[in-house]
């Protein structure tokens, strides 16, 4: 069964590699595992949909990779920050501005390093029609985040840690923004959840903690209330908190939802918490996309 599609590109040097994996961290796509290995390293981006196309007819004028985004004009806004910071007002000549295509449609080409062009597109009419749905971004840059994580089993929290701050930082945050919290354990998390919330410094909290079952009914309790203590906070003071408690039955299970086998949920956790942030800005703003 086919899984995936993956575009590979060698960067060519270690700087063309960093400004790459920047640029489009910096547009706030959702970073993949990658790889470290020995004479090689791959940054990855994940996007919701993948498409394998092919064009009998007029042929789209943009580059081999196309890129669909929600809104256009905010990404080509970022991609021009970007390119400012890395060059100042001459690096944006290889930004084209927004033009209107025969598809429907609008579309911009950027080169961030030469010899990688990217065109982000978007449709003209996005929903046909359709009542438009209200979404949060994936980007951090500006927000404020506290991340609670529990000592207690940590050699698979600190794991979840690790993926947060690593989503958090890719996604434009401040490490100067993002504030850790440690607690004893699971239970002790949604106190320091409400504390942080409750202060009005933080957009969204992040908690992070790991429940191994046991052979008595210790875990449920547990698990129970940190849940139902964790959803409290955030209706109470109405400030996003994503949940990162893993519950499991073995340890084995538990490294597996770190980042060994099943992805790493601190990585889940801090994007939803990311999302929400923005979403949350939005509809205090009156709904504006």
């Amino acid at each position: 069964m086919i899984k995936g599609i993956s575009f590979l590109r060698p960067a060519g040097s270690a700087a063309a590699y960093g400004r790459l994996a920047g640029f489009f961290a910096a547009l706030g796509f959702a970073p993949g595992k990658g790889w470290q290995e020995e004479g090689s390293r791959g940054a990855s981006f994940l996007a919701p949909l993948g498409n394998l196309e092919f064009v009998d007819g007029k042929f789209p004028s943009t580059a081999d990779v196309l890129i669909e985004v929600t809104s256009l004009d905010s990404i080509h806004q970022a991609a021009e920050a970007w390119l400012r910071a890395q060059g100042g007002a001459g690096a944006v000549s290889c930004l084209s501005p927004i033009a209107e295509t025969h598809w429907r449609s609008r579309l911009f080409t950027v080169e961030p390093e030469p010899g990688f062009r990217f065109s982000f597109w978007a449709w003209s009419d996005p929903v046909k029609g359709k009542p438009a749905a209200l979404e949060g971004d994936l980007s951090a840059a500006g927000m404020k985040f506290a991340i609670v994580v529990s000592r207690f089993n940590a050699v698979v929290t600190d794991r979840l840690l690790d993926g947060a701050l690593d989503v958090l930082l890719r996604s434009g945050a401040d490490r100067s923004d993002i504030e850790i919290v440690r607690v004893p354990g699971a239970w002790e998390i949604p106190a320091a959840a409400r504390a942080c919330a409750a202060g009005g410094r933080v957009d969204a909290v992040v908690t992070l903690g790991c429940l191994l079952r046991g052979e008595t009914e210790h875990f449920e309790v547990i698990y129970n209330e940190a849940a139902r203590g964790i959803g409290q906070s955030q209706q109470e003071t109405g400030v996003p908190h994503s949940f990162g408690v893993l519950t499991c039955d073995t340890l084995e299970q538990a490294m597996n939802r770190a980042g060994i086998k099943a992805g790493n949920k601190g990585c889940e956790a801090a994007a939803a918490a990311i999302e929400m942030a923005s979403l949350r800005r939005k509809l205090q703003q009156g709904g504006s996309a």
